[in-house]
This record gives structure tokens, C-alpha cells and sequence, in this order.
């Protein structure tokens, strides 16, 4: 369809405006010279293209008006076969033009002699006239375009804002509702209809709208809580104001998502970020093979289990493997270190928080890693730095199967499966009543003990192997395997840290090795200087033979009594001992250290 024939009705009205007032006809040609409006005998061939249209193609090439006073005789008409005999009697052709496009022609003709002395005798004025309406019809070409494309642009806006997952709601700057798209029908139960037209501080006097629409500043991700259609919302919400060229606020945009569904996702991202199963479990040993076939023959069921092994050991690896081997591997895994959080903190991320439970508590409140891992599993590192009080909670949920946010009143179902690990000996702590003795027994119903890297010597190349491949490809790196000088080093050597300090050893050498084969020379120093022996050193200090654990004693009560026993003081203890915070909580408790405590 070209460009006038989308205004064909405007180009009617207008063609028969001025054959009523000027009493001579008028038509409307377009770049095809097809008749898009006329009047007078031509009214009934609107829409049909014109057999010859020589002065309208001249036209509408040169882009210049042509008064045609004798019809037939003109030079234009010469090549016409009617030249001499043309039913005209007479023209003014003016072009029409759009952004400086000619679009077709607007004429004004005469059918007999009175309409032509009528052209003859004001020809100037009818010139100016005629162009005016060129101009008018141009215009409205160009209105209709821009109408339509705004059209397409709202339509193409309605789909995305209605594909999108988040709920949109829209206000103008006098606060009327003009979108609320399907996300949000779902959010606040309600259909577009029953709130598009509204006034928003009617419909939402909760929501922060008219706070952007009267300030101009938006937010992102706040929190918001309101009731609406007899339900409690709890929604995570970014809020924007429409600017125009710098100008007033013309109205807000708003997204919403549900709150708790945001935070679930968050954690699953998180805890699926490295997706475990069986086959990573690397090893060949008669002790890993052992453990292994034990953990797949579990890994089905929903049974409470209990890892034990030294640091490193790859704990968590075993428990993410058994999470995905069971019915519920595709729900959330969340893990948690409870030697790694201060113990009044680590209540709340265990089991959240509920509104208004201390002071600077959110509004909301807060889910704790029990509730994200609904439906899935949780797994507990370093279970054995629970104090008796939460070792108290998790059994009261390991018998019944609620939990209790902190300053809530209500009991919330979970449902999760419980994965614990510990370095310690918890049957020794159960006899000094430092772990209740009816959680120790919930936890280890199937006990998984994972043996050490220096018992298991044969899964040493294995995975020496699979990790320098791995690192290999990261780092953009040509290494092909390790030297037998440094192959025969790591084998020999004792491998305190176990297989987390084996793939660190892997990557350092990755990262120093220039050639293709991992020499010994790329190797920690560590390893280089021979395998360690499992044995106490000890040095002397003013006069008598100390322990290196009795010096790292010292060291730590030195510390915190310098930078104090709260939990910032230990903190900066830490750093200044060079060591992470869990590691110096665990070694509080691994010396029994005490703020009164003489060294």
C-alpha cells in the first residue's frame, strides 16, 4: 500500500472540500497512478491506476507543479495518444510531498468550460491554494506513518512487557494506571482489567510509586510488604521515572518479583554452580572404592549421613555427588560452614529471622539456608562447632520437621535432607559433652568415612592427571602430563592438606611451567624439599623445647588478647596471624582457649 493510500479517507474529504468550494474537480494520484480520491466523473474510477497519466509522471519525476491551460496541446501531452482530444479541459498539477519525498500528485481540473475559465482566470491564487492542501495531505501522511508506527511500537511493547517474567506496572504522571502485565496478574492475583484506568495510590497505597513520581528518583531491589486482595505480598521491587528530554516525571515504571522465589533462585545458583556427580569422584584405591560404592548405594534414599575425614579430603564433593544421585538432585544443594560463621550469626543463617527480631532486622524478615534448601539437601560442614544450643535446634528438627526462625513464633515445615561433616573425633566430644549425644547418633545413622590422600597412593596420578588437564584448559595451556622426577615427588610426598592441597599444587605448577611437561622445579616448595614426616617439631625458646602447636597456641592467645575476644577481635587476629577466620575460631576451640585464660 503506498504511502497515500493509507490517508485515502483524509484525501477524499479534502478533494471534495474543494470541489464544493471552488465548484471545479479535484483528484489524488500516487506514486503507482493509482487514483487515490477524486471527484466529478472521475469519483467512480477512485482506486484504479491511470491508463497514460504523462503530466502526473512528469510531475512526479521533476517535482515541480504544471498548469496545464489548453488539455492535448501542451508539450507534455504531445506524446500522449489522446494529444488534440484529451477529455481535460484543463489542470494544475501540484506534487505532494513528505520529508521532502514526493509522494503524488494533488490536481485540481476542469471538465468544461466554465471550470476552466475558473483555473484560467485565478490561476495564481488556485496555485498557492493547491499547494496549501498539498501540504495538508503531506502532513497527514506523515501523521498517519508516525500513528502507525507508534501503534507497532506499543503492540511490540505490550508483547515484550507481557513476556516478560517479572510483574510491570505502569503509571502516568497523574498516577492512572496504563500497564499491569500477566507477571503481574500472577503476583497480585488479580486481572489487568480490574486495575488498568485506576488511580494507583487507590489500588497501591502501599507502594512507592507516587514517592519516584513526585521525586523523580528511582530504586532498585527494595523490598516492599502490602496487603492486596486479601493477601500478603512479599515482593522485591525497582522502581523507575519516565523522563521526557529532562522534563517533569510523565510517570513510573515498576517491576516486581516475588521475593522469596528471588532468593530461592539466588541460592540455587549459587549452589548448583558446579554440578557434581559420581563420576567425578576420582579414584581407584581399594579405600576410595570402598566409600564410593557405599555413598552410590545411599545416595538414592533421604537418610541423614555423616562424612568424617581430615581437611581436604574432598567432603563436600562427596556430599554434592550423593545430593545428585538421590530423587531430588535437581532441588536446591545449600551448604553452610559452621566453623566459618560467628556463633550469634550463625543461628539466624541457619534458620532466618522474622520480622522486627532485633534491631536492624529488615522488614520481612529473612530465610535461613534450612528453608532455601527446601525440597533438596543441606549440607553441614564443620558440624562439630555448633554450640549445644543450635546443636539443640537441628535436633529438634531432625524429630519433628519444623524449624523456628529467630523472634518468630510460628513453626515452618522444611523438608530436607541432611548431610553433616566433621574432622573431628564427635564421639570423643559426645564423652566431654561438648556434642549432644542423640544428635550424634541422628547424624552418623550411615557413617561415610573418607580415607586420606596418603592411603589412598594409587589415585595420586589419577588425579594429578585429571586436574592438570583441567587447569590446563583454563589457563590456555599446553601441558601434556607431569616429568617422572616430579611425578615420583608427588607420590612419595605426605600430603598434609589432602586433595585440596593437591589440586593448589597442581594449579601453581600449571601456572609457573613453561614447557610441556610439569617439572619438579614447577612444584611448591614443599614437595621439592621431600615429603614431610608426621612428626611434632619442636625448637627451643628460653631455655626449654617447645611444641610448634604450643607456639601456634601462644601465637593465637597473643593475638586476641591484643585485638580482643569479640568477633571483630578475632577477625583482625586472623589477619594479623596471616589465617582465615574459620581457621582461627577452630583453633580457639581445637586449644580450649578462654579470654581468662592464663598462656
Amino acid at each position: 500500500m503506498s504511502r497515500l493510500a493509507q490517508v485515502s479517507e483524509d484525501g477524499q474529504r479534502v478533494a471534495e472540500a474543494i470541489a464544493s468550494v471552488l465548484k471545479v474537480e479535484a483528484e489524488i494520484i500516487d506514486t503507482e497512478l493509482v487514483r487515490v480520491a477524486g471527484t466529478g466523473i472521475v469519483r467512480n474510477d477512485v482506486g484504479s491506476r491511470l491508463l497514460r497519466g504523462f503530466v502526473n509522471k512528469h510531475v512526479l519525476q521533476t517535482g515541480t507543479h504544471v498548469f496545464i491551460k489548453e488539455a492535448g496541446f501542451h508539450s507534455i501531452c504531445l506524446s500522449c495518444p489522446l494529444s488534440g482530444r484529451c477529455f481535460y479541459k484543463a489542470s494544475i498539477v501540484y506534487p505532494i510531498t513528505a520529508e521532502e519525498e514526493v509522494i503524488g500528485t494533488i490536481s485540481l481540473t476542469a471538465f468544461d468550460d466554465i471550470q476552466k475559465e475558473t483555473l484560467s482566470k485565478n490561476t495564481e491564487s488556485l496555485i498557492e491554494f493547491i499547494r496549501r492542501m498539498a501540504d495538508l495531505i503531506g502532513s497527514k501522511a506523515l501523521e498517519q506513518e508516525a500513528t502507525a508506527e507508534r501503534m507497532l511500537m506499543a503492540n511490540r511493547l505490550e508483547a515484550l512487557v507481557d513476556a516478560v517474567y517479572e510483574g510491570v506496572v505502569a503509571v502516568n504522571s497523574e498516577g492512572t494506571v496504563t500497564h499491569f502485565n500477566r507477571s503481574a496478574e500472577h503476583l497480585f492475583g488479580t486481572k489487568k482489567e480490574h486495575v488498568i484506568g485506576k488511580n494507583a495510590r487507590e489500588m497501591f497505597p502501599a507502594l512507592p510509586l507516587f514517592e519516584v513520581l513526585q521525586e523523580g528518583k528511582g530504586f532498585d531491589s527494595r523490598e516492599v510488604l502490602f496487603n492486596f486482595g486479601g493477601r500478603r505480598l512479599h515482593l522485591l521491587n525497582t522502581t523507575r521515572p519516565i523522563k521526557v528530554n529532562e522534563g517533569p516525571t510523565a510517570g513510573v515504571v515498576a517491576t516486581f518479583r516475588d521475593f522469596k522465589e528471588t532468593q530461592r533462585l539466588a541460592y540455587e545458583i549459587m549452589s548448583t554452580q558446579e554440578m557434581v556427580d559420581f563420576e567425578n569422584l576420582i579414584g581407584v584405591s581399594k579405600a576410595f572404592i570402598k566409600v564410593k560404592t557405599k555413598a552410590i548405594k545411599i545416595s538414592p534414599g533421604n537418610q541423614t549421613i555423616l562424612l568424617i575425614g581430615e581437611s581436604g579430603t574432598g567432603k563436600e564433593v562427596f556430599a554434592r555427588a550423593i545430593h545428585a544421585g538421590g530423587p531430588y538432585g535437581h532441588k536446591p544443594f545449600v551448604s553452610i560452614n559452621c566453623g566459618a560463621i560467628p556463633e550469634n550469626l550463625l543461628e539466624t543463617e541457619l534458620f532466618g529471622y522474622d520480622e522486627g527480631a532485633f534491631p536492624g532486622a529488615r522488614r520481612g524478615g529473612k530465610q535461613g539456608k534450612f528453608e532455601l534448601a527446601d525440597g533438596g539437601t543441606i549440607f553441614l560442614d564443620e558440624i562439630s562447632n555448633l554450640s549445644l544450643y543450635l546443636q539443640a535446634k537441628i535436633l529438634r528438627y531432625l524429630q519433628d520437621g519444623h524449624i523456628e526462625q529467630v523472634g518468630g513464633n510460628r513453626l515452618i515445615p522444611v523438608d530436607v535432607r541432611i548431610i553433616a561433616a566433621t574432622n573431628n573425633d564427635l564421639q570423643e566430644m559426645v564423652r566431654k559433652n561438648l556434642f549432644q549425644d542423640e544428635l550424634y547418633y541422628r547424624l552418623s545413622v550411615i557413617p561415610l568415612e573418607i580415607p586420606p590422600l596418603r592411603e589412598r597412593r594409587e589415585d595420586i596420578p589419577l588425579l594429578l592427571d585429571f586436574y592438570m588437564k583441567r587447569f590446563s584448559r583454563l589457563l590456555d595451556k599446553d601441558i601434556r602430563g607431569f616429568s617422572d622426577e616430579a611425578m615420583k615427588a608427588c607420590v612419595k610426598y605426605y600430603w598434609p592438606g589432602n586433595v585440596r592441597e593437591l589440586v593448589y599444587t597442581v594449579e601453581y605448577a600449571i601456572n609457573l611451567e613453561e614447557g610441556q611437561l610439569i617439572s619438579l622445579e614447577s612444584l611448591t616448595p614443599e614437595i621439592r624439599e621431600g615429603t614431610r614426616k608426621k612428626v611434632k617439631i619442636s625448637i627451643t625458646s628460653g631455655g626449654k623445647l617447645l611444641r610448634l602447636d604450643q607456639l601456634e597456641k601462644e601465637a593465637i592467645k597473643t593475638a586476641l588478647d591484643r585485638f580482643g575476644w569479640s568477633d571483630e577481635g578475632k577477625i583482625e587476629a586472623a589477619q594479623a596471624l596471616g589465617i582465615s577466620r574459620a581457621t582461627i575460631y577452630r583453633k580457639i576451640q581445637r586449644y580450649g582457649l578462654k579470654e581468662d585464660e592464663s598462656s
